[in-house]
């Protein structure tokens, strides 16, 4: 009788074809997820510039300001009473190797949540500041440029 140790030839085969099998059906499942962490990602950064809004528009109207705000210590210009397109990233915390904060065009400043990501063509949130028109005041505009297919 013939002690047998190992595996044969065709049983390795057939494991390296399941392996194939199960990594190619694995592999866009782990993509999707990619697009979807991209995704929250950006609107995570619109939540965080909307509630640094809010927060300095709230500090404005509780200190009766003239145009600037102390946030942790550090002072901000307000525009209308809301951060200004200079300011709203340092404010909302979305300055970091993470974020592409792009110059300011005018009154709007967008920051790209894509950066370093092959394949995504803009994750992005747009913060346009603060109107005032006829003694009216218009809250910045909060725009979350990014869908599953851009990220």
């Amino acid at each position: 009788m013939r002690n047998q140790r190992g595996f044969t030839m065709i049983e390795l085969i057939v494991v390296i074809v399941i392996l194939g099998i199960l990594a190619a059906t694995a592999l866009p499942k782990f993509i999707d997820v990619q697009q979807d962490a991209r995704l929250a990602k950006a609107q995570g950064a619109a939540g965080a510039i909307k509630s640094a809004s809010a927060l300095a528009h709230a500090a404005d109207l509780v200190s009766n300001s003239t145009g600037s705000v102390t946030i942790e210590g550090v002072p901000y210009t307000l525009v209308n009473g809301y951060p200004s397109v200079s300011n709203i990233a340092t404010i909302a915390g979305v300055i970091s190797p993470d974020y592409n904060v792009e110059a300011a065009v005018g009154t709007s400043i967008t920051m790209s949540t894509d950066t370093g990501h092959a394949g995504a063509t803009g994750c992005s949130v747009t913060y346009t500041q603060a109107t005032s028109a006829a003694g009216v005041i218009t809250p910045p505009v909060i725009t979350v440029n990014a869908t599953r297919a851009r990220c």
